[in-house]
Order: structure tokens, then C-alpha cells, then sequence
């Protein structure tokens, strides 16, 4: 197989890091952005020649851009962009501080939407490329906690359903990745709210005792989950969606389920609202 340039965002860790270390290691050309210069210094070191660490902030947007234009620069040709980056945050609506939420929506949810952006005009320019949007079970379901981190994931995914087909005629596609709880240290940079005595015992505070006490089932693995990504990366017609692992299938599913219930319900209703 013919070796591919890749630019993927949000590398120092998780699905980004393994992502990163399966394509160099089968002869592919990566971009790894990472916010600590230092954090691929491993990988970096092996893979001198095929490996270019970018220190970016994703909600920095005049810096994003170039980075992505540098990225194309020196590499002359991407043929799959991969929007990894982004973090969770925890907590009850009301227990969220104000700063939380704009963090949250700069990062997984604007930062995404600008990195694409500048993506675009190179891809149009060589004629065509893939962007993988790393998403997740919680782009098409909700957790109660997670009421914010789901508005980036819903957000990208509706900017990524339009995009997608404004772009179409250039040769540029694009599919949605929506992994379920999956086996990496997504845990471990989850930003947490302060808890309020009123949600004691409540559902938001039921999941997070459930992830305190590690009963909280994380099925994924992230070997086989990148394995699935790459696959579909390297597809000629994949679809939009890509739902990763069993928990994923099953919340999605009965998500689809439900809502298309509630719909058939509403038909009566729907058609008497027109002129």
C-alpha cells in the first residue's frame, strides 16, 4: 500500500497516541499537535524522518492556522486530517463555572470547526482528502453530567453533516468516528465540578459515584478501536458515521429507536402546522 500523509490533533495521549504510533510504524507520514512540546519526544526520536510534532492550542486560532498551513507546506499533500483533540468535563449544568463552559465549547467545539476551516482551502487545492472527526457515542446520546461536553459533540457533528456536503463536489469527505466509553485515560483529564449538596444522589452524581467506585463499564478497547479508524480512513466510500464498540451500538441504537417512535407519534401534529 501506498505510504499517506496524515495531521492529526490531540496526539500526547489516548486514541491520538495510538493512532499516531500505528501509522508510523506501518511507514506513514504523520503531523502529531500536542500542547507540551515534549510529549512524543519517544516517538519522535525513532521516527525522525516521518514524524512532525507541532505544538498548537487549539483554542488559539491564529496559531491553529498556521500550523495547519505549515503542516501542508512541508509535506506537500495531506490526505487525511484527523480532529482528535478535546477533553470531557463532569458535572451537573448548574455546577459548572462559567470559565469551564467556555473552555469546554473553545476547545472541542470551535477548535474543531477552525481546524477543519483551515484545512479546507489545502484540500480543495490538491484535489480532494478525507477529515476524520473523532466524536463519540455522546455526539448522538446523553449522559446526564455531561450535559456541556455533549453540546461540543452534538455541535461538531450537526458543523460536520453540513460541511460535508458543501464540499463534496471538491473531493473532500468526511466521517464522523463515535467511539463508546473506550479503555484509554479519558478518566484521567476529565475535568470535574464542584459538586453541589442539592444533586446528592441524584443522576449526575450516580454516574459520578459509578466512576469513583469503577463500576462505570468501559468495554473499548483502544488498540482495536484505532484499527477500526484506520481501516476506515483507508475505505473508499466510507459512510458519515462510524460507531465504535458495543455500548456505543446498543445507547445509539436505542437512542435512534426512541426518537423515531416519538416522530411517527407527532405526524398529525407536524402536518397541521402547515399553511
Amino acid at each position: 500500500m501506498t505510504t499517506r500523509n496524515w495531521l492529526i490533533t490531540g496526539t500526547s495521549n489516548g486514541l491520538g497516541r495510538v493512532l499516531t504510533e500505528k501509522l508510523l510504524a506501518r511507514g506513514d507520514h504523520v503531523v502529531a499537535t500536542v500542547r507540551k512540546a515534549d510529549a512524543l519526544a519517544d516517538l519522535k526520536a525513532q521516527y525522525t524522518e516521518r514524524l512532525l510534532v507541532v505544538t498548537v492550542d487549539m483554542t488559539d486560532t491564529a496559531t491553529l492556522r498556521r500550523a495547519v498551513d505549515e503542516s501542508f507546506a512541508r509535506l506537500g499533500r495531506i490526505d487525511v486530517v484527523v480532529s482528535n483533540a478535546g477533553y470531557g468535563l463532569f458535572g451537573a449544568a448548574e455546577e459548572l463555572t462559567d470559565a469551564q463552559i467556555d473552555q469546554q465549547i473553545a476547545t472541542n467545539l470551535v477548535g474543531s470547526i477552525q481546524l477543519i476551516r483551515a484545512a479546507l482551502p489545502h484540500l480543495r487545492a490538491q484535489g480532494g482528502g478525507r477529515i476524520l472527526q473523532v466524536s463519540s457515542e455522546g455526539g448522538q446520546i446523553a449522559y446526564p453530567g455531561f450535559s456541556v461536553y455533549h453540546a461540543s459533540k452534538w455541535g461538531i457533528e450537526g458543523f460536520v453533516e453540513a460541511l460535508s456536503q458543501e464540499v463534496a463536489p471538491f473531493g473532500i469527505d468526511f466521517v464522523l468516528v463515535e467511539p463508546g466509553p473506550t479503555r484509554t485515560n479519558f478518566g484521567a483529564g476529565l475535568v470535574q465540578a464542584k459538586p453541589l449538596p442539592d444533586y446528592a444522589g441524584k443522576p449526575a452524581d450516580q454516574l459520578r459515584q459509578a466512576f469513583i467506585n469503577g463500576t462505570f463499564p468501559i468495554k473499548g478497547d483502544a488498540g482495536r478501536t484505532v484499527d477500526a479508524i484506520i481501516a476506515v480512513a483507508d475505505a473508499k466510500h466510507p459512510a458519515l458515521r462510524l460507531t465504535l464498540g458495543s455500548t456505543a451500538y446498543s445507547s445509539i441504537s436505542k437512542a435512534l429507536r426512541v426518537r423515531q417512535q416519538s416522530l411517527q407519534e407527532q405526524r398529525e401534529i407536524a402536518y397541521s402546522a402547515d399553511a
